[in-house]
């Protein structure tokens, strides 16, 4: 066992065991920015996303039972273009409203000011944080000159880092062992964590919720690209070091979590195989991000984490191995309620990730949840995979579902395990649970004992761990990230209120649905249903 193991217990049991520092106070007026800023790097607008059509976001979220990609609403794509990457950014990460409702989150005082302003994005972030920064390397079979560009969320733009093609440098980082598709292109987007922009606010529990936000972001990819017919799978194991020097990410401060390779429409690129680097060819970024803060604190359980999931990091494990830690199939026996087949209406993508938001204090459980609806979001979020190198087929699901329902039409109050082959809930415990859901939740921003169902999404973080390494801690708990994201997705486009929480007593929900003493660990909750009809809000769309 490794410090990965510890981190997890420490994760798992901070309810009741807070995580050092207990002492930590938040300085929001010396907070970093939401986003890096290079002030002297040459910016590219992008294109917008009006003139793309929009198409069925079922197509995403249940692919085996969504209609022919050929079907209304645009055809597949071949691969991706210059329109299609910058509407795909633009929809995850990109600005695209401003919202102020009424709400019970603590920051809504602050709200109305500019300097306070809440900026809507597609993709779900920890605290709304968004620590992830996407990095585009363009080789010489992209649209661009080839070199390595950020995107700058604030104005939908490239800024140039480096001129000149260091594809060949991340496929020598991605090794020879790395998935074929991943080494028969020209063009990645590299996806690194600067810590200090989650950490200032979470401090030790941050690579935590760095971790979760990896997942939204690339399962609100998979999503997206998958409405279109294209296919996106992460690499999450490659020589990290060498690819932080090339984005002249200062080690500790920022780290590389993801590789996610682009296949281009047009002519396949042509891509040696990776041999040995020149030793006089090690280009770098020169440009520094530009931090806001004053003042940068340091985290021991953080720093101890960056390190347990360095080590190891180009040795990819072995084909399979994922499979040890698999969701374990639920038990016969007992009381089964079975669910109608799921079905989503033909919202477009793009539209259910601008109507995605959390639904803080508005859910109202005078309108029960449908069952349909309750079918439609659990089986998506049983088919989020995010199918990078360590289980390329997605063969593997990597999450169990459980539903504590209390507001169900048709659904006895009670916890329940759902069967995503059978399409069918198991009775773990009857009863009423909003009296446990509140009580087990540290904020009160969230009234759960009014949500319909309260779903939770448990991965076996150890037996990951023991199957793939301190780095694998990444994948488990960017697992329950897509999960989240693609519960999130699937709620708008259902037109039902959502909200996901890392707030609570972890191991009480472990005893509550039965596994104390086993290696599932609940990882997030999340609650769906009606919201009140009728409260106050303000809807600035930017795009």
């Amino acid at each position: 066992m490794g410090y990965a193991h510890e981190y997890a217990h420490a994760v798992l049991h901070r309810g009741r065991v807070p995580m050092e520092p207990t002492d930590h106070v938040v300085d929001w007026a010396d907070g970093p920015r939401k986003g890096k800023y290079y002030p002297h790097a040459e910016a590219f607008a992008l294109p917008g996303t009006a003139d793309l059509p929009d198409v069925p976001v079922a197509r995403g979220l249940l692919p085996d039972a969504a209609p022919d990609a050929a079907g209304p609403g645009g055809g597949a794509a071949r691969g991706f273009s210059l329109p299609l990457l910058a509407a795909m950014l633009k929809d995850s990460y990109g600005l695209t409203g401003r919202r102020l409702g009424i709400q019970a989150n603590t920051d809504l005082p602050g709200l109305p000011f500019y300097t306070h302003a809440n900026w809507s994005r597609g993709t779900a972030g920890g605290g709304g944080l968004y620590p992830v920064g996407i990095h585009w390397a363009c080789g010489p079979s992209g649209p661009l000159t080839p070199g390595l560009h950020y995107y700058d969320v604030h104005r939908h733009a490239l800024q140039r880092l480096l001129a000149g093609d260091v594809t060949d440098q991340v496929r020598e980082a991605l090794g020879p062992e790395a998935p074929a598709e991943a080494l028969a292109t020209d063009q990645y987007l590299v996806l690194s964590v600067k810590y200090w922009q989650n950490s200032f606010k979470y401090n030790s529990f941050s690579f935590h919720v760095v971790c979760t936000d990896l997942g939204t972001l690339v399962q609100t990819w998979r999503i997206w690209a998958a409405a279109r017919g294209l296919r996106l799978a992460p690499v999450l194991w490659f020589d990290e070091p060498r690819l932080g020097r090339l984005l002249g990410a200062p080690d500790g401060e920022e780290a590389v979590f993801a590789v996610v390779p682009l296949h281009w429409d047009g002519p396949a690129p042509r891509t040696p195989a990776p041999g040995p680097a020149a030793p006089d060819h090690r280009p770098a970024v020169r440009h520094r991000d530009r931090e806001r803060s004053r003042r940068l604190l340091d985290f021991a359980a953080l720093e101890a984490m960056h390190g347990a999931t360095l080590e190891g990091a180009d040795r990819r494990p072995a084909p399979g191995a994922l499979a040890a830690a698999a969701a374990r199939p639920v038990p016969g026996g007992g009381e089964r309620v079975p669910l109608p087949a799921p079905r989503f209406p033909d919202t477009g993508v793009r539209r259910a990730l601008r109507l995605r938001r959390s639904s803080f204090g508005r859910f109202d459980a005078r309108r029960p949840l449908g069952r349909g609806d309750l079918s439609a979001v659990l089986a998506a979020c049983a088919g989020t995979r995010l199918a990078g190198d360590t289980d390329p087929s997605g063969a593997v699901r990597p999450a169990a579902l459980y539903v504590l329902a209390d507001h169900v039409d048709g659904l006895a109050p009670g916890a329940y395990a759902y069967d995503p082959e059978a399409g069918e809930l198991h009775l773990l415990a009857a009863g009423p649970q909003g009296s446990f859901l509140q009580r087990n939740y540290f904020l009160s921003n969230y009234n759960l004992e009014q949500a319909g169902a309260v779903l939770v999404p448990t991965v076996r973080t150890t037996a990951v761990l023991d199957a793939l390494g301190g780095r694998g801690y990444r994948l488990a708990v960017g697992t329950a990230g897509a999960v989240a994201q693609t519960f999130y997705t699937a709620a708008a486009a259902l037109g039902l209120g959502a909200g996901v929480a890392l707030g609570f007593d972890n191991v009480s929900f472990a005893e509550r649905l039965g596994l104390d003493g086993g290696d599932e660990a609940p990882l997030l909750i999340m609650a769906l249903g009606h919201e009140r009809p009728g409260s106050a809000d303000f809807r600035y769309e930017i795009a």
